[in-house]
């Protein structure tokens, strides 16, 4: 029996829940006026450590930082 209830339009076309709000913060924050907009946009970027892992030991950590446009 096929279900009657509605759907997230950003399912619909095919988007992620994480895909579409992404898409609203770039909006909400191309839409703010100086200083706001650099504030905000710097906020934006990510920064974060990889590690590999060898034979049970961890070898030393990469941090990195990036944005969600790289």
């Amino acid at each position: 029996m096929a279900s009657t209830a509605a759907v997230p339009f950003w399912r619909s076309a095919g988007m992620t829940y994480i895909t579409y709000s992404n898409i609203c913060a770039n909006l909400v924050r191309n839409c703010l006026k100086e200083p706001y907009k650099s504030e905000a946009i710097s906020r934006e970027k990510v920064h974060f450590s990889v590690s590999k892992w060898t034979d049970g030991k961890q070898e030393k950590p990469t941090i990195r930082s990036d944005s969600p446009d790289a």
